[in-house]
């Protein structure tokens, strides 16, 4: 797996992870909850130094982490501090399980996620979520959706996308038409086409062929997967063309719909800060400020409150204004 730098939260020098046990012990023994303190402590440490802190308080004190912080905190404080506890590895497999599990199923938790992958990513996924849960990502995604939705999904966890080498600007210009074909051209959409191009060219080429595509049709690619598919299918191809343009821009677009509007969409708000905290959320805020106007760190002051939101600010880790 790669070695990531561009993390908000990184190892915490000086860390003692029994000294950190007992000042969590401390916090959630007795009457009331020390909740400063906790956030304090797990937004300042890496999520391998929360699983070492986690095995020293099961050695001294005979209990689960994270079994007494769900029932210490509540409400979105409580989601955000376990999703930072879950293992950094298995953190996807796990909500992808729970996306899945259940009478309904969590097509935006599923895009999220299998969209902004990389080969490597996607086989350590699939090979997480078999051991952990003893079934077969495929099979169970394969079970829960149907169309051309689950023929994109299904091409993606194959991680079949060519390497990057050097780009063939004759296939570029045949793709690029391809599609044009597929789409603007023809009554209805071949989706097909779509699904097999978006889904197995390498990044570098898919780039190119977005380039071209404009000079072709005069439509931003992301304009004609708006007109020509829907449900779905529309928001998975749109995800997988941004994730091939900018992975950190694709988050931030994320974070930026998740605080849009009346509402706060807090899952995929937690989602998004805790998963990419340790990989490219110093990326992320770069992207939202210069996309949006305003700093992420603003944003989310404006749209939290609380302890959740001091939790949220402290894995932002500051401000870009």
């Amino acid at each position: 797996m790669a070695k990531y730098t561009r993390g908000t939260i990184r190892d915490f020098s000086g860390f003692n992870a029994n000294e950190d046990a007992e000042a969590l012990r401390k916090a959630m023994k007795g009457m009331g909850t020390d909740e400063d303190t906790i956030i304090k402590i797990l937004t300042a440490r890496s999520n391998a130094q929360r699983q070492q802190i986690s095995g020293s308080f099961k050695t001294s004190f005979g209990r689960d982490l994270v079994d007494d912080l769900k029932s210490e905190l509540t409400s979105k404080l409580e989601k955000v501090i376990i999703a930072l506890m879950t293992p950094a590895s298995l953190y996807d497999a796990y909500e992808l399980r729970h996306a899945l599990k259940g009478a309904g199923t969590d097509e935006k938790v599923l895009i999220q996620i299998l969209a902004s992958k990389n080969q490597a990513e996607m086989n350590h996924l699939k090979k997480v979520y078999g051991e952990e849960y003893g079934r077969d990502l495929e099979d169970n995604i394969t079970g829960d959706t149907s169309g051309f939705f689950q023929r994109m999904l299904v091409v993606l966890l194959q991680a079949n996308r060519d390497p990057d080498s050097k780009v063939n600007d004759a296939l570029v210009e045949e793709d690029a038409q391809v599609l044009f074909k597929a789409g603007e051209l023809k009554w209805g959409t071949d989706e097909e086409k779509f699904i097999t191009i978006l889904g197995t060219r390498s990044i570098a080429h898919l780039r190119k062929v977005f380039d071209k595509y404009m000079t072709i049709s005069g439509y931003q690619m992301e304009e004609s997967i708006g007109r020509e598919t829907s449900g779905n299918l529309q928001q998975l191809l749109l995800a997988i063309v941004k994730c091939v343009r900018s992975v950190p821009a694709y988050f931030a677009d994320t974070l930026y719909h998740a605080m849009k509007g009346a509402g706060t969409d807090d899952c995929t708000l937690i989602r998004v800060m805790a998963s990419r905290s340790e990989i490219d959320l110093l990326d992320i805020r770069k992207e939202y400020r210069k996309n949006y106007g305003k700093s992420l760190l603003q944003a989310i002051k404006g749209d939290t409150s609380g302890d959740y939101r001091n939790t949220l600010l402290l894995v932002c880790g500051g401000d870009d204004e």
